[in-house]
């Protein structure tokens, strides 16, 4: 891939190019302008008519300074928004897998061995606590479950996991991730967006905007959740990006996406009626030249009948072998729905998908499935189950594929568990020290990142922000954090806001 500078759309002001009496609904123009041929009829307004005259040949000169590869990237892009664009640097993954467990993983349980508190379970916490916590704990709560090193690295993996502590080696994990909300909500905003409050683009969107998608028959972010996980949709939405870049929602496994076979035979009977759609949506738009959600229905239209031909078999899963399907989990009722999620996703990314989001949310009972605020006993070990497999299954596939070196798959949640006791048998939010995992893509395998506190509470040792593991994945896929900006409501938006930095101790 190029290492020139990435796409970077500079869309105009909000309201330029709008008439007297238009609508300012969609005050986030759209960042692929369209010039209008030679002879056009349409009518030009003034804002327009000084953008041209006025600044013509001054933005001519600033695009040649600035990089012409971005004029010719958004010429393309304006007819289909996910073709691939130029990188800031070089890229160490070509694509990315973000297993999220929704509610907080309990760290101390799985990744984070603390024999201190072990130790002194059932005495109190002997350093300050904050003054803000989600809810009250008590006494220092000591992990139930042994730990073992394991690998030519010595990973400690806690025994509720022994498939993923059989990819030890494979394995970057932080112990010292830090967040700043205590509540799911917020939490699981910031984690998904970048952002506790708003809404903004997620993740997976900024990753599409910025880098296209290698498969022009498949969209380039899938989320993939059996339930809508804790805050739904504004996790995988694109926000004020240009909706062609939000997640495409896959529930219904058996049936990914509805309606989508198409018979042969109206097949051509189908692309005629799209080409006359296409026309009329073509004359509408040319009057609304800055409208980008006019420019992603448009290109929705042709990537549903491009879908028709490729997506069938992408989402097929009865093409696996059985020892595939067994490595995965599948038929298994405790690893069967997580194993299928993990499963397709290794299909989709072998595809040229770019970006896939696998939500924990399989479980009857809640969709918040990792939060353990009691019961964790019997709670904790469950969840386990119905993942270790399938994630390890994922991780020695995609390594047997040749896979694993151009995939970055992230694991965790939107924080962790207090070391200390809630209730009878459950732990508290805890984002002021957590645990998250990664694999592939550029990272150090078998290898530990930072530390928190002899007793797990906060983070002490090279301390890892939710804003610094988005600008590191960014790296990884080859785009620069500060880099990727989109301008709406009068400033340039990105991901990590003003703040995050690469965690270069992780990069391989």
């Amino acid at each position: 891939m190029s290492t020139k500078s990435s796409f970077r759309p500079l869309p105009l002001s909000p309201g330029e190019g709008r008439g007297e009496g238009e609508s300012p609904a969609h005050n986030a123009p759209s960042p692929y302008p369209r010039p209008r041929g030679e002879g056009s009829n349409a009518q030009i307004h003034r804002r327009e008519m000084l953008r041209r005259a006025g600044c013509g040949f001054g933005m001519l000169a600033a695009a040649e300074l600035l990089g012409t590869p971005r004029l010719a990237v958004a010429g393309n892009r304006a007819a289909n928004p996910l073709v691939p664009a130029a990188t800031d640097i070089a890229p160490r993954a070509k694509s990315c897998i973000f297993l999220y467990m929704p509610g907080g993983p309990s760290q101390i349980d799985l990744f984070d061995p603390k024999p201190e508190v072990t130790k002194h379970h059932g005495k109190p916490l002997p350093i300050a606590k904050p003054k803000l916590m989600h809810s009250k704990t008590t006494d220092l709560f000591g992990s139930l479950w042994k730990f073992d090193r394991h690998g030519e690295s010595g990973l400690e993996v806690s025994r509720l996991l022994p498939y993923i502590a059989t990819q030890a080696d494979e394995l970057c994990v932080i112990r010292s991730m830090v967040a700043d909300n205590i509540n799911h909500t917020g939490a699981s905003l910031q984690m998904n967006t970048g952002e506790q409050a708003f809404s903004r683009p997620s993740l997976g969107s900024w990753v599409t905007y910025g880098l296209g998608s290698e498969n022009q028959s498949l969209p380039g972010f899938v989320v993939i959740a059996p339930q809508p996980p804790f805050q739904g949709a504004p996790l995988w939405s694109s926000s004020f990006l240009p909706a062609t870049y939000q997640g495409t929602w896959i529930q219904n496994l058996d049936q990914p996406i509805s309606d989508l076979p198409a018979k042969p035979n109206d097949l051509a009977w189908q692309r005629q009626k799209l080409d006359a759609l296409n026309q009329l949506n073509q004359e509408h738009l040319r009057h609304r030249p800055f409208e980008g959600e006019l420019d992603a229905r448009i290109a929705s239209f042709e990537l549903a009948f491009r879908m028709q031909m490729e997506a069938p078999e992408a989402f097929d899963m009865s093409q696996e072998t059985s020892a595939i399907k067994a490595q995965y989990g599948l038929g298994d009722p405790a690893t069967d729905i997580f194993g299928r999620q993990c499963l397709l996703a290794r299909r989709l990314v072998e595809r040229g998908v770019r970006f896939v989001q696998v939500y924990d949310t399989g479980h009857p009972d809640s969709t918040n499935t990792w939060d353990h605020h009691g019961g964790i006993p019997k709670g904790l070990p469950d969840r386990c189950r119905g993942i270790d497999k399938p994630v390890a299954g994922l991780l020695a596939d995609l390594k047997q594929r040749g896979l694993l070196d151009e995939t970055l798959v992230v694991w965790g949640g939107e924080f962790g568990r207090t070391p200390t006791r809630e209730g009878v048998d459950g732990r508290g939010h805890h984002p002021f020290g957590f645990t998250m995992f990664l694999a592939g893509g550029g990272v150090k395998g078998g290898h530990v990142h930072g530390a928190t506190d002899d007793f797990g509470w906060w983070a002490v040792k090279d301390k890892v922000h939710v804003h610094d593991l988005h600008a590191t994945i960014l790296h990884l896929m080859g785009l620069d954090h500060e880099h990727l900006t989109y301008r709406f409501g009068g400033r340039d938006f990105r991901l990590t806001d003003v703040y995050g930095n690469v965690v270069l101790g992780i990069l391989a």
